[in-house]
């Protein structure tokens, strides 16, 4: 089977002709590939938080979402917290994890491979050491993070790790939590 026929047949829900289109009109006018993201976070009470995310800046120009979206964060109850959401290291994971799987769908639509299931397991090691201030020369953030993913689609194992590869490769969120990036942090 070729790759032009399997392009042909897989549907894994990516346009794919979209995607390289808008590939194409960004190599023209690289300017309108400068995105600001946005969210806008409100405290609740104690350690629960609410996030909003409605709209960017890309393309040129503000770009609104067809709707708004809420993300809520919380802490355990192990912390003294009331648990009403998942913590925001949890929430960088699920970010991981669905970057990640976006990338899997978009290239193997690509690649003409048809997916049936895609699920990955997202783990991150952390030393509360460091966040409760119990010890200075433990860092806050993760020591490690594993990404598994069990892929069932019409390819071979060493097409399936290619299609991890490259996704990882295009990640955002997957650059983001592995290069250092400048952070400022203000008071309005």
């Amino acid at each position: 089977m070729t790759i032009q026929t399997r392009f042909e047949t897989a549907d894994n829900g990516v346009n794919v002709a979209a995607l390289m289109g808008a590939r194409e009109a960004l190599e023209a006018a690289p300017e309108a590939g400068q995105f600001t993201w946005r969210a806008e976070c409100e405290w609740m009470n104690g350690t629960h938080s609410r996030s909003t995310v409605s709209g960017f800046h890309g393309l040129g120009a503000e770009q609104a979402r067809a709707q708004s979206f809420t993300i809520d964060s919380d802490h355990p109850t192990v912390f003294a917290a009331e648990d009403k959401a998942p913590t925001p290291v949890e929430i960088v994971l699920s970010g991981l994890a669905g970057c990640l799987s976006a990338g899997v769908a978009a290239v193997a639509q690509r690649r003409g491979i048809q997916l049936r299931s895609v699920r990955a397991t997202v783990e991150g090691d952390m030393d509360i050491a460091g966040i409760l201030g119990i010890d200075p020369d433990v860092r806050n953030g993760f020591s490690a993070i594993r990404v598994t993913f069990h892929v069932d689609a019409d390819a071979t194992d060493d097409e399936i790790r290619a299609v991890i590869a490259q996704s990882q490769k295009r990640s955002a969120v997957f650059d983001i939590v592995t290069n250092p990036t400048n952070v400022e942090v203000s008071v309005a």
